[in-house]
């Protein structure tokens, strides 16, 4: 495995990391820090298992909080499992990187050996550790708390569920901050990696960033939340920041068969909405499936910028990246318009260059065409195929403008938007895109309606006359 970058101290926020034993409610804590539902809360054990990071702010103060898995386990086989030795990682990563810990416990089920072995291992980390003892839902269970200053930490008596506690909690972790960092931060590109199980979405993120973020194993399945990851490395001379979404494998809807896979799936398409360029993760040895085709229809629905990464190259010896490309788009004809680089995170070939496939979606989503270009542009596609006739009558193209961006939306104003038909509106894409490439950004093209002037072709009919 390549060497693990140095932490990014100039523009990151102070870490607020979340540990304790399973199920005494973690997730339910990170997700009341930072506002949302951005953890999968389940009664199952061992729901969370990469560390989760999200953004919060609490009377003004932004940091970081990270969700971990359970660092300890009682069973000697749970300890052997890989999954459980690769969680117990993620958890010990995310403590090297916090400026205040907060260990939560469970007040209903009092002080448990577990936890004396957590705060043990915190002891050693050398961190500032609060306790929140969660689960004090009334004042009347707030006496419980005390059970924990056994623990040699501050205690501090919560309800994740209630919101009960958290201003004196908070205001303790806040003293343990470090000084604000006046140095101004541009908003990260937003990076959702996708695919269906196994095509080694995980493995690439790790290789992409050159450690261990997020957990491996080649059991389906591994990766159950979004996991969002701020990225900060130089491209083309500049800095540049990156947010990246690691997401759970996307299978067929039937193949789904538990809740905690549902919510899987769910945050998986919210990671799709919420992004600005979406990777789509293929397998080079089993070739495009159907679901990965409902999955890029998925990133067409959203109308997101796009670059596929056909990732596991090293396993097909003897192929040519133009054969395999010719064969792709036939299988994708839909996606023709999104970049592809071929990779293979085992080996590190080419993941780097998937930065530059980003950048280049990246730019043509924000593009912004001139208003006399694009209209010459249409212009001369209306004169080499006319609008077809719709009940008699046909369509009359006045003049486009641009609209918007992410996605690129173009007007057109016509004489009966009714008369645009798909498979023209097909058309003119298609020859936008001839014009001015646009790889990776969805384009909209939708039609108003317009008082009459002269169209398109009858101005070059009364030219010719």
């Amino acid at each position: 495995m390549p060497t693990k970058l140095p932490p990014d101290k100039a523009d990151r926020l102070p870490a607020l990391v979340i540990v304790g034993r399973p199920n005494v409610g973690k997730s339910a804590l990170f997700n009341r820090l930072v506002g949302r539902r951005a953890a999968i809360v389940h009664e199952e054990s061992g729901v969370t298992r990469d560390r989760l990071a999200a953004a919060a702010e609490w009377n003004g103060r932004r940091f970081t909080v990270m969700d971990t898995g359970g660092l300890v386990h009682l069973e000697k086989g749970a300890r052997q499992d890989p999954i459980n030795a690769g969680i117990r990682e993620q958890a010990e990563a995310a403590l090297a990187e916090a400026d205040v810990v907060l260990m939560v416990t469970d007040a209903e089920t009092g002080l448990h050996p577990l936890d004396r072995a957590v705060a043990a291992r915190l002891r050693r980390a050398g961190r500032p550790v609060l306790v929140a003892a969660n689960k004090c839902d009334t004042a009347a269970r707030d006496e419980d708390a005390s059970d924990f200053l056994a623990l040699g930490f501050p205690v501090f008596p919560v309800s994740a569920l209630h919101a009960r506690g958290f201003d004196e909690l908070m205001e303790e972790a806040l003293r343990h901050f470090p000084a604000r960092s006046a140095t101004p931060t541009a908003p990260a590109l937003r990076i959702a990696i996708v695919g269906r199980p196994n095509v080694g979405k995980s493995s690439f993120v790790n290789r992409l960033l050159r450690c261990d973020r997020v957990l491996v194993s080649d059991r389906p399945g591994t990766t159950r939340d979004s996991v969002d990851i701020l990225f900060s490395t130089t491209h083309s001379g500049r800095p540049r920041r990156y947010l990246l979404t690691d997401t759970a494998g996307l299978r067929r809807p039937a193949k789904v068969d538990s809740a905690v896979e549902r919510f899987s799936v769910f945050r998986a398409e919210r990671s799709i909405a919420e992004a600005d360029v979406v990777l789509l993760l293929l397998d080079a040895a089993q070739g495009p499936t159907e679901q990965d085709k409902k999955i890029a229809a998925m990133v067409l629905e959203h109308r997101k910028g796009c670059a596929l990464v056909v990732n596991k190259w090293d396993l097909l010896a003897g192929h040519t990246q133009t054969r395999y490309l010719e064969a792709l788009h036939e299988t994708l004809p839909f996606l023709r318009f999104a970049p592809v680089v071929f990779v293979s995170a085992l080996t590190g070939y080419n993941v780097r260059r998937s930065l530059d496939a980003i950048e280049q979606v990246a730019a043509q989503i924000d593009r912004h065409i001139a208003t006399g270009p694009l209209n010459r542009t249409i212009e001369q596609a209306v004169l080499a195929t006319p609008p077809p006739a719709i009940r008699g009558k046909r369509l009359k193209i006045y003049y486009a403008t641009q609209t918007g961006t992410r996605p690129v939306r173009i007007a057109l104003f016509v004489n009966d938007p009714q008369r645009l038909a798909a498979t023209y509106r097909e058309y003119l894409i298609h020859e936008l895109r001839r014009q001015f490439g646009l790889e990776g950004a969805p384009i909209v093209v939708t039609a108003r309606h317009h008082g009459h002037k002269a169209s398109f072709r009858e101005k070059k009919e009364e030219e010719e006359i």
